[in-house]
């Protein structure tokens, strides 16, 4: 699906990734030095100067370039990139300085800074501030990382780096149109219900399978004083939406969720969307109201007190809340359950998917060294770092071989190994189209919280995506797989 025009105005694009207020008084300046191919735009900036190529420097990165990274501080923290990543390039270019920056609010303080042309090289952009990728594609403001996948890897210079990875990976990352990948999705993510392994054994419970199970199960919690299921509907309906997704998918097949990307006519009106909406209404009939109001590590504190049974998370939670667990917490994730026997997909598919986005922005001072630090992070060492560090798989083959694994990420393993070719498909809606993604928070809590039906959701979120597809000032996307 293609719309016109691609390319958006600066205005356009400082609007999508929503600071608005640049576009007006003494701000408009900056708006200048940010080249697009719209109608106002200014003259491209000329490349960087590069260095000669090389196996060993396939993107000629100049020895003693600076390197600016930006991490996004969230559940993995960023004692990776500072550990390990940086280092790990800093021993590649000795003479190069690095300057890092881990920050919570990524479109917020970088948004300004695409405007004005003073880019960092690489970005983690990620957590419920991130820049809309949308936007900043159909501005050329990304670099497509082509070259970053079909460059040697370091580990077998005889491969490349997209045959060192796990499948999927470089589709994860595709954007505009023709499509091509502008982000590397670096962890390899699991989804599901996680849940105290220990609590459950004392209890002799085992997650459910079904959600007439999960309304069962829901029953016996509450008799223990416990929360059957909770998210926090502050800053993380997304986790919430995440489930609604998965249970669409396993009733209707990935072409539901493709569809939706697409903004396919009534995608969001499609049954197994109602179906699934309606299941996980009921289920958030056993939350109090007072989640809507609290922030994921509250909520997330309260499961490790004993206090929540199922919540709704990634493979990075283990890690998030490693300071919090208390001595004899185990975490384990179990898949989203079955709505009903005809589902396409079986109770044990899970979505597993790259994850986690970086992101090389094409003006910056150095986009070469980019490129080699994305190539640094894709080696088995870094990646090994990295899953040490915040107990999460990457998207590097082999990576783990030798490790042992924590409780959390060893069900992960299984998990992924019982769904087998069984796996739910990722979004893309989330990233290409950043307004329609912020509805779609806003429906979750209404859903789960009990002020609107499942056909009120699924009516309310098809006229956003209409808006979205009517509205020529938006790069429209699309994928097939």
């Amino acid at each position: 699906m293609t719309s016109t025009p691609r390319e958006i105005t600066r205005r356009q694009m400082i609007q999508r990734v929503g600071l608005t207020a640049l576009v007006a008084g003494p701000a408009v300046g900056l708006l200048s030095s940010c080249a697009t191919s719209g109608g106002d735009s200014a003259a491209p900036s000329a490349a960087p100067s590069a260095a000669a190529t090389s196996a060993t420097n396939p993107f000629g990165v100049k020895t003693d370039a600076p390197l600016e990274v930006v991490i996004f501080k969230g559940g993995y923290s960023d004692e990776y990139a500072t550990q390990s990543h940086e280092p790990l390039y800093k021993k590649e270019f000795p003479q190069a300085q690095i300057k890092h920056q881990g920050i919570q609010t990524i479109s917020q303080t970088l948004t300004p800074r695409f405007a004005s042309g003073d880019v960092p090289d690489v970005v983690n952009n990620s957590g419920t501030d991130m820049l809309d990728g949308g936007a900043l594609i159909g501005a050329g403001q990304l670099l497509d990382l082509t070259p970053l996948f079909e460059a040697p890897s370091i580990d077998d210079p005889s491969k490349k780096v997209k045959d060192t990875i796990v499948p999927g990976t470089v589709e994860s990352g595709f954007g505009g149109d023709p499509a091509k990948p502008y982000t590397l999705n670096y962890v390899y993510t699991a989804y599901g219900l996680w849940y105290d392994a220990k609590m459950f054994e004392k209890n002799g419970w085992t997650p459910p399978k079904t959600f007439e199970e999960f309304k069962t199960f829901a029953e016996a919690a509450k008799g223990k004083n416990i929360v059957p299921f909770a998210y926090a509907g502050k800053n993380a309906s997304y986790y919430a939406y995440w489930m609604i997704l998965i249970s669409a998918a396993k009733i209707g097949g990935n072409e539901v969720l493709l569809n939706i990307d697409n903004l396919a006519d009534n995608a969001w009106n499609a049954d197994a969307v109602k179906q699934a909406a309606t299941a996980w209404a009921e289920i958030g009939k056993y939350m109090d109201k007072s989640y809507e109001g609290l922030i994921h590590t509250e909520v997330q504190t309260q499961q490790n007190q004993g206090k929540i049974a199922l919540y709704p998370s990634g493979s990075w939670l283990e890690s998030e809340q490693a300071k919090d667990t208390p001595a004899g917490f185990e975490y384990a994730m179990s898949p989203t359950p079955s709505v009903s026997a005809s589902d396409k997909m079986p109770y044990e598919a899970i979505r597993a998917a790259a994850a986690e986005g970086y992101v090389v922005p094409a003006k910056g001072k150095n986009p070469q060294g980019g490129l080699e630090y994305l190539r640094v992070m894709l080696s088995k060492e870094a990646a090994k770092a990295f899953t040490e560090k915040t107990k999460s798989l990457t998207v590097v083959v082999g990576a783990t071989e030798g490790m042992t694994l924590s409780p959390g990420l060893t069900s992960v393993v299984a998990a992924q190994t019982a769904a087998g070719q069984n796996v739910v498909t990722y979004s893309l809606f989330e990233t290409w189209y950043k307004e329609l993604e912020t509805e779609l928070r806003k429906q979750t809590n209404a859903l789960m919280f009990g002020r609107i039906s499942a056909d009120e959701f699924c009516a309310n979120m098809q006229k956003a995506a209409d808006k979205t597809k009517a509205d020529s000032s938006i790069n429209k996307q699309s994928r097939s797989v």
